[in-house]
């Protein structure tokens, strides 16, 4: 199972730094990025990230404010660290309980000890990246990576592989909903979908597109609106958005 981040950092420069640094690590993934504490709350709430990362330049004690808020409304607080061009907020981080505390200019030494140490303290159980299909005597292994969508059909599932073929399941889409990935997601009564391979979003239609040679469309409910609105979100936050 992969960690999941978000960056709070009103500095576009900083920000985009952090992020080319944490894309060495396939296994975290970043879910977000916001610019001040107010929408660092709401995000943080909103996604609840593994690892959270700030800027505490500006407005270092509404930071710390945002972190003490936290405990209102959450049993386990997220891992947090805190970054600045001085040591200026480094007592107050560790008061917070920080889990580590950077000098800028960000350090690519400095991400990487963080990093690995998080691993060691806070181990994630892996997922099985193999999904086995079973029946009777048979048993077909399927690589959850290369898994573009889900689609049910009564109380059978067909599994859309990202090399063109097709792939039944005697089996509700109920039943494997909870054995996937965090990626996967439920859009409809009849479709769960990888995040990865989707495309683009058309509220106006109700379909997602997936990046794959067919294009193919699935439309998403009403009921599962409220998931598609999560999946946009997580989309958009670490796109580079541009707009007509």
């Amino acid at each position: 199972m992969d960690y999941t981040y978000t960056i709070i950092d009103s500095n576009a420069a900083s920000k985009l730094q952090l992020q080319l640094y944490m894309r060495e690590y396939g296994d975290f993934n970043c879910v977000g990025t916001d610019t001040n504490a107010e929408d660092g709350l709401n995000g943080i709430l909103k996604f609840a990230p593994d690892l959270v990362l700030i800027n505490l330049n500006e407005e270092g004690m509404a930071y710390f404010h945002m972190v003490s808020e936290l405990n209102q409304f959450l049993n386990n607080l997220p891992i947090i660290v805190g970054y600045s061009t001085s040591k200026k907020y480094a007592y107050n981080a560790i008061k917070s309980g920080f889990f580590d505390y950077w000098i800028l200019p960000h350090n690519e030494f400095d991400v990487r000890k963080t990093i690995m140490r998080l691993r060691k303290r806070f181990p994630k159980h892996n997922v099985p990246s193999t999904l086995c299909l079973k029946s009777y005597n048979d048993y077909r292994y399927l690589n959850t990576s290369e898994i573009m969508y889900l689609k049910s059909d009564n109380n059978s599932t067909d599994f859309f592989m990202s090399n063109g073929n097709v792939v039944s399941a005697f089996k509700t889409l109920k039943s494997f909903e909870e054995q996937l990935p965090q990626s996967f997601i439920r859009i409809h009564q009849s479709y769960i979908l990888n995040s990865r391979y989707v495309g683009r979003i058309n509220y106006g239609k109700s379909i997602c597109t997936l990046r794959n040679k067919r294009e193919d469309e699935l439309p998403f409910s009403k009921t599962y609106r409220e998931k598609v609105d999560g999946l946009k979100e997580m989309l958009s936050k670490t796109a580079i958005n541009t707009y007509n």
